[in-house]
């Protein structure tokens, strides 16, 4: 291990932003909140990590460790207390200039903040808490924070630190006990789950806050003066919620034997029984060259990451249910084709689906016709029949769905309602597997990769510092 004594805040963002990348964080984030005028930011729900908002900004979080330090030795991770590689660790004040500094030049929208495990559990956790504490009240920073919970620390400190994010995460890790037991001796499933519970509890309390709150202010509760009426709503209006974005976590996929059914019936359980925001599903890189782990000659597993994504929106989006899509005598997804267009076709007793007639559900199931065309064709047809021109402008993707709709009675073209004539034309489909997993240039990419930050060290001293140059800052 190579420990350094003295760095410069540019080399610990270099060291940090680095480790950070293999943490998935794509996702929105999920609140509103208007600036108050007295505070820096404020946080829209479509901003999102490294990808568009709805009016089409690219909105990005600043991804960074708290530290690369870990006393935990997993065989997976880069970090681990075995590995031969150089060490970092920020203070909450260097967070915090980072994190305002980056803000006031639109480089960023908000902070995603995650850790090694420094001496112990609480002492880790306890620094967060610091850092989002002086961001928050000293710092007057409205913006977007998702932190990652560290399992093991003290209740206490979770549920202060819930209070000034907006969301948190606890990684799962791997999809069963027996995988973490293999390849993270140090860490339990028992361990994981038992803050995500308490989140998941606390957010519920904050939730039934709000809803008391609400209504009151519809008139459930009458008969105070205007006078108390406005101190009533000002005390509730203050008070912070808990996690308002909800909670998330993590799996790795490939480091372990388990099936596609396997994975999914955990994330299905997760969903169902913590009320989770998003599980993320991450392609395993074997970055530590561990007897352990597998080989991977054909690099990460990324279609069937790819997959799996695609499933996990069909369950929280299509109203599916994993038992549909995989068994345990099918325990893995389709190579070839979409797990819709998969089912689809193990269906074809389904279909054709009547354009005009069809329920939402029943339209959800229809390869090609996503949650919001369904919801476009519901409303469209209220004003009269559609017809196959209709669904193009409405978004209908129909060189999938034509093979499972009519309009009218009628189809777009003649085909046969037969498995193999249809596989073989959505297999012609050069959509069902993207471009760039066909075209595998897969890396992962850092801070610096994304050109979010001059590298030349006057311009990077001069940000991190707060001397002002040419670039406008933020009011």
């Amino acid at each position: 291990m190579q420990l350094t004594q003295s760095m410069t805040m540019m080399e610990k963002l270099h060291i940090l932003s680095d480790a950070a990348k293999y943490d998935v964080a794509c996702t929105s984030s999920g609140v509103d909140r208007s600036g108050n005028g007295r505070s820096m930011g404020n946080c829209v729900a479509p901003g999102v990590c490294h990808t568009f908002s709805a009016d089409g900004r690219c909105i990005s979080l600043l991804k960074i460790l708290f530290t690369n330090e870990c006393v935990f030795n997993c065989s997976y991770c880069l970090n681990n207390c075995s590995r031969d590689v150089k060490r970092a660790s920020f203070t909450p004040e260097e967070i915090c200039t980072l994190t305002m500094e980056f803000y006031r030049r639109n480089y960023i929208e908000g902070l995603f903040l995650s850790s090694g495990i420094l001496v112990s559990p609480n002492y880790t956790m306890e620094l967060i808490y610091r850092t989002l504490h002086q961001l928050r009240h000293v710092h007057q920073f409205h913006g977007y924070i998702h932190v990652k919970a560290i399992p093991g620390a003290d209740p206490v400190l979770l549920e202060k630190t819930g209070f000034l994010a907006d969301r948190m995460s606890i990684n799962l890790e791997l999809p069963t006990n027996d995988s973490l037991r293999s390849l993270a001796p140090c860490k339990s499933r028992s361990t994981i789950l038992k803050p995500m519970r308490q989140i998941q509890n606390g957010i519920a309390a904050s939730s039934r806050q709000q809803l008391e709150l609400h209504h009151w202010l519809m008139g459930q509760e009458t008969g105070l003066s205007p006078h108390r009426a406005d101190s009533r709503i000002g005390s509730w209006q203050s008070r912070p919620r808990f996690v308002p974005a909800g909670q998330s976590t993590q799996m790795i996929i490939g480091a372990t034997p388990e099936s596609d059914y396997q994975i999914m019936s955990v994330a299905e359980g997760l969903y169902q029984n913590f009320d989770l925001k998003r599980v993320f599903y991450s392609a395993f890189m074997n970055v530590t060259g561990s007897s352990d782990l597998p080989a991977l000659p054909g690099g990460p597993p990324l279609l069937r990451e790819h997959r799996l994504y695609q499933a996990d929106w069909l369950l929280r989006y299509y109203h599916f249910q994993v038992s549909e899509l995989l068994s345990e005598e099918r325990p893995d997804f389709n190579i070839f084709l979409d797990p819709k267009c998969d089912w689809a076709l193990r269906h074809l007793e389904r279909f054709p689906v009547e354009i005009n007639r069809a329920d939402y559900k029943t339209l959800l199931r229809v390869p090609g016709i996503g949650y919001k065309s369904a919801e476009r064709i519901v409303k469209a047809r209220r004003g009269g029949r559609l017809d196959f021109a209709d669904l193009k402008k409405i978004g209908v993707v129909l060189k999938r769905a034509l093979y499972f709709i009519t309009c009218s009675g009628r189809q777009m073209y003649p085909t046969r309602l037969e498995e193999d004539y249809i596989c073989r034309n959505l297999m012609a489909d050069k959509t069902q597997i993207p471009r760039e997993i066909r075209e595998s240039g897969y890396q992962q990419l850092n801070l610096f990769d994304l050109g979010m930050v001059a590298p030349s060290e006057p311009v990077a001293a001069r940000m991190i510092t707060g001397i002002p140059f040419d670039i406008p800052e933020r009011a």
